[in-house]
């Protein structure tokens, strides 16, 4: 699992600085970012201290503004981690309608371009909401800002590379005073921020700074399944993710911890959503289910049943999440010919999983691995990855999964 500590808040570039300091490669994020065919500059990551604490700072330089930015950072008028209510060094935005195109074409894999879109979807009418204007007609210094891209998509890759979808965080910091925004200078949380916070927990120790900004908070609120201090579980790894300022008191980094859940914290509470439908075009089943993962669902399936009056009819069912029940709700009303939904709530116990990479003669592979505890029980090679692969090398994809699972039963030492 992945556990986010965000005692000093949390935003996009600490995020991706987090995830590269506990092993992203860069250069993997380069070329991911680079699939998105944008002209956003260059992407680096170094290693800085904060409050006496080694962390990886990400970095976006844009090139059009190379000379504005010279001698100052990038992020100076929210005085913490990237925020980009006022666009200072932002001159090149992006129509929600551009970024979706661009995701679509960008190397992630198809669940990770609906994430991704989700992502900006949800950041557009958290603004609109605030303005009380369409979603069209947002404007769009948060929502297509190039570091807001690069943040959102960034983040994207990193944790599809990781694998992991048991995700945690504790309740974050939110900081305190007012900060300055397109609109005017608002309290700390910004307006955004607040709004993507809904239903989180968050507290301030009363520092005069913002420390979570509207990436940072859709990110988190994205992939944490829960908020609370941290579980039970057997740590393997530490990564820092760096801000700006570095503090006086407090570490201004945000942490993640990486592990085993202990086989009694692995059991999790899930929500299932039914309905059956006889009134619908079958052409439409293909965009609900892809509508209904980027709503959250964990699972979607149909099932054919016979319904009254003896007709032939689609049972929809979805597992989720509690918090996200009522996205699926609202998406199955809005995609679907169903006029009513049941839910029920229910457990599962699952498997540990996580992602690692063995190099192949066609090229690097990653395996699912799920283990109990210590005890790896199946492994199996990403399909997406043999396919990719098979596709450059011109062989066929059995092949590139035999060459996959004769490198991973080689000894650890012998891969390379």
């Amino acid at each position: 699992m992945l556990y986010f500590d965000c005692f000093s808040g949390a935003s996009g570039d600490m995020v991706l600085g987090a995830l590269l300091d506990l092993g992203l490669p860069l250069d993997a994020l380069k070329s991911a970012l680079g699939s998105l065919a944008i002209e956003y500059g260059e992407v680096t990551a170094e290693r800085v201290s904060r409050a006496g604490v080694a962390a990886t700072k990400f970095k976006l330089v844009e090139r059009a503004n190379a000379a504005a930015d010279h001698g100052h950072d990038r992020h100076d008028h929210a005085g913490h981690q990237h925020h980009d209510h006022a666009g200072h060094h932002h001159d090149h935005h992006h129509s929600l309608s551009e970024i979706a195109a661009a995701i679509r074409r960008s190397a992630l894999s198809a669940e990770g371009k609906d994430r991704a879109i989700h992502l900006f979807q949800r950041l557009a009418e958290a603004e609109a909401a605030i303005h009380q204007i369409p979603v069209e007609r947002v404007h769009l210094h948060e929502v297509g800002a190039l570091d807001s891209i690069v943040d959102i998509v960034g983040a994207v890759y990193g944790f599809e590379w990781f694998g992991i979808d048991d995700i945690a965080a504790s309740p974050l910091n939110v900081g305190g005073g007012m900060v300055k925004c397109a609109h005017g200078t608002f309290p700390v949380p910004a307006p955004a921020t607040a709004a993507l916070l809904k239903g989180t927990p968050v507290y301030s120790t009363g520092v005069q700074m913002e420390l979570v900004t509207p990436t940072g908070a859709l990110l988190i609120t994205g992939y944490a399944r829960e908020f609370g201090p941290l579980p039970a579980m057997t740590m393997d790894a530490v990564g820092y993710g760096a801000g700006d300022r570095d503090l006086k008191d407090t570490p201004n980094v945000l942490r993640v911890l990486r592990g085993e859940r202990s086989a009694a914290a692995a059991d999790e509470r899930l929500v299932a959503l039914e309905c059956e439908i006889d009134d619908m075009n079958p052409q439409l089943f293909g965009p609900l289910m892809d509508g209904l993962y980027a709503a959250g669902a964990l699972d979607v399936f149909y099932t054919a049943v016979m319904m009254k009056k003896n007709r032939p009819g689609t049972l929809v069912t979805v597992l989720a999440r509690p918090d996200r029940r009522d996205a699926i709700v609202d998406r199955l009303f809005r995609e679907s010919t169903t006029i009513g939904v049941r839910y029920r709530d229910l457990h599962r116990a699952r498997l540990d999983r996580v992602m690692e990479t063995v190099e192949t003669p066609y090229g690097a592979v990653r395996f699912k691995v799920a283990r109990r505890g210590n005890e790896i029980l199946n492994a199996s090679p990403e399909f997406d990855d043999c396919v990719r692969l098979a596709a450059e090398r011109g062989v066929p994809i059995k092949d590139v999964q035999a060459a996959a699972i004769k490198a991973r039963e080689q000894p650890p030492s012998s891969r390379r």
